[in-house]
């Protein structure tokens, strides 16, 4: 727009609209991108994602002869610190849906097993 700005010298009133709607689009799209914050909640995920998996490995190199109460007390209080970061409520409900089906009767989270809204039937579905 500056270029164009600067070609236009006799006739300044040419270039005003397309001034207002650029900017009025730079604006638009500033303004969604820092009211979603697109950018934070990826960091967020990838975060949780990696201490979820580290976790899951520390409980999968414990030998099953050298568990102890108290380790299991503490992986359930990493587990629901981790848990408690993350954000269910910005997942959209098709997704929480198709988790639960895919599960089917399964133990699932409290956010997906009736928190979330989501009613699971009761009896076989195919």
């Amino acid at each position: 727009m500056c270029i164009l700005n600067s070609f236009e010298r006799e006739s300044e009133n040419n270039m005003r609209i397309p001034n207002v709607v650029v900017n009025g689009f730079s604006v638009l799209i500033l303004s969604l991108q820092n009211n979603l914050k697109v950018a934070e909640k990826v960091e967020l995920f990838k975060n949780l994602s990696n201490r979820f998996l580290t976790l899951a490995r520390a409980i999968e190199a414990l030998e099953p002869e050298a568990i102890t109460r108290e380790m299991i007390n503490n992986f359930t209080e990493k587990y629901d610190a981790l848990q408690s970061q993350c954000l269910f409520d910005n997942i959209p409900y098709k997704y929480k849906e198709q988790v639960v089906k895919a599960w089917g009767s399964g133990a699932l989270l409290l956010q997906l097993n009736g928190a979330s809204g989501i009613k699971r039937h009761s009896g076989s579905s195919a």
